[in-house]
């Protein structure tokens, strides 16, 4: 391989890394501003950083039935909003 050709190719995998991590800033403002959204919904909750958890450590029964059902749902649209990017 001739010495342009792996300059060329670290420039392009420096490029690819930087867009790769500006990919990933990217989403981690799109996540804290979904759940921050989610908490001002719920103000009282305490969210946490990963909205997956909270779902799995949640404990059935320990809101009112109509409560509980509004919660989750919330939880489970915000996780839902950031897999699509939306």
């Amino acid at each position: 391989m001739s010495v342009h050709l792996r300059v060329f190719a670290r420039r392009r995998a420096a490029a690819g890394d930087a867009r790769t991590a500006a990919r990933a800033g990217v989403r981690a403002d799109f996540e804290g501003r979904v759940c921050s959204e989610l908490s001002a919904d719920l103000p009282d909750e305490d969210l946490g950083e990963d909205l997956g958890d909270v779902l799995d450590l949640y404990e059935m029964g320990s809101k009112p039935r109509c409560e509980e059902a509004e919660y989750l749902e919330l939880v489970q649209e915000a996780i839902e909003r950031i897999e699509r990017g939306e």
